[in-house]
């Protein structure tokens, strides 16, 4: 329920939040069993899943119905004009997401968006423009990180902030799938920079780089990167197709700190899921996770006696983790879908407070720009790309 203190400007009343969310394919499946559950778990404002808006009629009236949305539309433009929508939920293609969230916040709705913010530099500093107006105006907004709701990853951040790694000397960000290998994978829109933006790079390298900053609390100051297509053509539906944008993106990642980051994800990583590795090194410790194994968190503690040092593997899953008071017993896992449970509890309050929430449309620049970088260096044959690392964020 909402507190007696919530400070949100464009609710004055308190009446249950209305909710519109663009997109219903995976993302929006995903959101929609996040805002379904997350007042069941966690004591957030009220609101309600108004309206769920896709382009073909019978396929978004559906998955209203399953999702539990009260009604479907196919115009986004009229949704956002309505007065008892108070938040924009964006789960369309990153093609559509400027265009949608400038005029959402303008219209003075709240909107949460998925990464990556957008598909080029110049539509994400006109997203981070548009919310630091809209902000001024009670507005908030929020990008779609959605890993930095892993518990496990949240503790190791708080370990890191503690200083049991000491000084972070070097990571290692590798997210790897393997859903393109077979190079008669149909042509879809994430192969095709008009659409995508960008292939391995903003997909999931959005990803592996945000949490490098998330972790560290640190800035990119240069940049080196390569990217590759495998499969320069799949099947289409009236014959072959060129694919435009990369199946794999390396980079290299100096911080302001003086560590260095490594970066690596592949859609073509034979025998890899959905595997998001991590290693973090400190002269006083080391952190590992794995996505796949997300409960379990990695820690070395190198300040013990030689003799007693080793990784130990901490089940995160205790009361005192992270997000994890509101779920179940010791030992009983949750999985990947709680982290867009989390993503949405956090946002709910920050809206419901006043306050504003992270990441922030400027923390998703600051990675387009990292993203950007690294393709400028790949064009470029290798080239390292200076970068002014930018203010920190408010509670990032």
């Amino acid at each position: 329920m909402n507190s007696p203190d919530s400070k949100d400007r464009t609710n004055p009343d308190n009446t249950p939040l209305g909710v519109a969310m663009i997109g219903y394919a995976f993302m929006g499946k995903a959101h929609s069993n996040a805002w379904r559950n997350v007042g069941s778990f966690f004591d957030v404002p009220a609101f309600e899943q108004r309206v769920l808006v896709g382009r073909d009629p019978a396929g978004v009236a559906e998955a209203a119905a399953k999702y539990g949305w009260a009604e479907s539309a196919t115009d986004w433009r009229a949704v956002i004009a309505r007065d008892d929508v108070h938040i924009v939920d964006i789960c369309a293609p990153g093609l559509m997401h400027a265009e949608i969230a400038i005029a959402a916040l303008a219209a003075g709705k709240h909107v949460l968006v998925e990464k990556p913010l957008a598909n080029t530099l110049a539509e994400a500093e006109a997203m981070a423009a548009a919310a630091r107006s809209a902000q001024d105006n009670g507005v908030q907004s929020m990008v779609g990180f959605n890993y930095r709701r892993v518990p496990a990853l949240a503790l190791a951040r708080e370990l890191i902030a503690e200083g049991r790694l000491g000084t972070i000397r070097h990571v290692r960000a590798a997210y790897l799938q393997d859903w393109l290998v077979d190079p008669e994978s149909p042509m879809t829109w994430r192969l095709n920079k008009e659409t995508a933006g960008s292939g391995a790079l903003g997909d999931i390298a959005s990803h592996a780089i945000d949490q490098v900053l998330f972790l560290l609390g640190d800035q990119v100051t240069e940049v080196s990167g390569r990217l590759h297509t495998f499969t320069p053509q799949r099947p289409g539906r009236h014959g072959p197709e060129e694919v435009t944008v990369d199946d794999a993106a390396w980079a290299t990642l100096t911080l302001a700190s003086g560590a260095v980051a490594s970066v690596e994800v592949s859609r073509v990583a034979t025998g890899q899921k959905n595997s998001l590795k991590l290693e973090i090194y400190g002269d006083k410790g080391s952190l590992l996770f794995d996505l796949e194994d997300l409960n379990e968190l990695g820690f070395l503690d190198s300040t013990l006696p030689v003799r007693e040092q080793g990784f130990r593997r901490i089940l995160v899953n205790e009361p005192e983790h992270p997000y994890l008071e509101a779920w179940w017993p010791q030992g009983h896992v949750i999985g990947w879908e709680h982290t867009f449970t989390h993503e949405i509890r956090d946002f709910l309050l920050a809206v419901g407070n006043g306050t504003a929430p992270s990441p922030s449309f400027e923390d998703g620049l600051n990675v387009q720009r990292i993203l950007a970088a690294v393709e400028e260096s790949a064009n470029a044959k290798s080239s390292i790309i200076q970068l002014t690392p930018a203010a920190p964020t408010e509670g990032a």
